[in-house]
């Protein structure tokens, strides 16, 4: 039977080795692996190749069909996918998290902070050191229920933190928003100019076909001694012009590919892209259609923006740092407390009679700080004057891009209709001036200005309907969305 002693002994170290394992755990448990990023979805596995194709988020998807004014099918699985992937939108949707958890941070001092704290210590004092001429060991350990420093909140200096962290958190969410109204803009416009850009490419390519042809029955005329050598040269001139557009247009499809991917985060699947053809056709069966609005728009509804409302939140936001920066010129009532156990022996540290606490209240009252406080309630003043400016910039702004909108909306059919005439135009102005120089009437400078007119023309068309799509979409944009 082993001795009290002996057993106090194990039993000591038995605690210390428990403890130590438990330290030991928790170390474990708070190191984290280095974060190594999985690069294989996000890049092609060589230059030059389409990115992967990822799954696109059923939620995604479902707000991508939500937007009416997107009607063609693949610019909607487009849009569904830029939803899903791009990483400006995960960064903002990050943001809220990180505001989520700093306004937790600020709201938690609202409240006191109780902590438990343990301490043990043993010390040995040497027989020249002892009053009594003997060495001697001694023991202390302690146990304890602690609230450090907290806060009464008497003059509201912590609530308007509180209320400023609340804000902040706000304006996320809503530059959040803001985020995604503008990556469907961007993304829509991204597409339609795919769309464009491979308009253009086909138009130089049949133009090139065409003043091939053209070529080669010259080179016949001109063998049989029916035209000369200046008019051969001339139209080998536009065969190779239109060839170099061609490859300019090639290009720039593949620039336009490559600048789609990234707004979307991922590859797309070829049957989502736009043909040719896509900006053809009746205003209904346009990829991006007219919003229906009401005869008058209220000023009022601007105030729903994103963008607005982030700088109402900024000014709140800043409004309470005023409130609060007043608070610091006040005096700061803190408490600290605490009640817990103390012994000279482990085994009887929670016995009867061994009780502690202890009662700390403190007042702090700037007396002289060189005008540190009171520069600060100024300079928290001067940041709500220019967040004020900014709300008001912010309004101005809308209403500019909203008037500006409205604007350009109500001539774009017109100026639609004029152009496909005068595209109309220059083609028969083209089939005249060829039927005249191969009549003999006219030199090839004539077909070869009514070629270069008619070309410029439909250009012009392929750039207006762009156009016309995009002011649509700014329309959404600029009501917020």
């Amino acid at each position: 039977m082993p001795r009290p002693h002996a057993a106090r002994i194990e039993r000591r170290w038995t605690a210390i080795a428990a403890a130590a394992v438990t330290a030991l755990a928790l170390g474990a448990c708070a190191q984290l692996p280095p974060v190594q990023p999985d690069v294989q979805g996000v890049v092609a596995p060589t230059l030059g190749q389409p990115l992967p194709v990822a799954e696109t988020r059923p939620a995604a998807l479902t707000d991508a069909q939500a937007l009416a004014w997107v009607q063609h099918p693949g610019l909607r699985q487009t849009v569904a996918q830029a939803l899903s992937h791009n990483r400006d939108l995960r960064v903002a949707v990050l943001n809220i998290d990180r505001a989520r958890a700093q306004y937790g941070i600020t709201s938690a001092a609202q409240l006191p902070t109780v902590a438990a704290a343990g301490q043990g210590s043993r010390s040995r004092t040497a027989a020249d050191l002892s009053s009594a001429g003997v060495s001697s060991v001694s023991s202390q350990y302690t146990a304890q229920l602690a609230i450090t420093s907290f806060e009464l909140d008497l003059w509201g200096r912590v609530r308007n933190l509180n209320e400023a962290a609340l804000q902040q958190f706000l304006q996320s969410e809503v530059n959040q928003q803001s985020v995604r109204i503008t990556l469907v803009a961007d993304v829509t416009n991204a597409w339609l100019n795919l769309a464009a850009d491979q308009a253009r490419l086909k138009l130089a390519q049949d133009t090139l076909a065409g003043r091939e042809k053209a070529y080669q029955l010259t080179e016949r005329i001109h063998a049989l001694g029916a035209t000369s050598g200046l008019v051969l040269a001339q139209n080998r001139s536009t065969v190779e012009t239109a060839r170099g557009d061609v490859a300019a247009f090639t290009a720039q499809v593949a620039k336009d590919r490559n600048a789609l991917d990234l707004l979307v985060g991922s590859g797309l699947n070829p049957d989502w892209l736009p043909t040719a053809d896509t900006l053809r056709g009746e205003p209904a069966q346009a990829p991006a259609a007219l919003l229906v609005l009401p005869a008058e728009l209220p000023s009022s509804l601007l105030l729903a923006r994103p963008d607005v409302r982030a700088s109402e939140y900024n000014l709140r936001a800043l409004s309470a740092n005023v409130a609060a920066a007043r608070a610091a010129l006040f005096p700061t009532i803190s408490l600290t407390t605490s009640v817990g156990t103390g012994s000279r022996e482990l085994d009887n540290l929670f016995a009867s009679g061994n009780g502690t606490w202890s009662f700390v209240p403190q007042i702090r009252w700037p007396i002289f700080d060189g005008g540190s406080a009171r520069a600060a309630v100024d300079v928290a003043q001067a940041n709500r004057e220019i967040a004020v400016n900014q709300y008001e910039k912010a309004i101005q702004t809308a209403f500019r891009e909203a008037s500006d909108a409205l604007a350009e909306r109500t001539q774009w059919q017109a100026r639609l209709d004029a152009q496909e005439a005068v595209v109309a135009a220059n083609a028969q102005a083209f089939e005249l001036s060829e039927a005249r120089f191969t009549a003999g009437v006219d030199n090839y400078l004539t077909v070869l200005d009514a070629q270069r007119s008619l070309y410029a023309a439909q250009q012009v068309l392929i750039a207006l309907r762009l156009s016309e799509q995009a002011n649509r979409i700014a329309l959404w944009k600029v009501l917020g969305g």
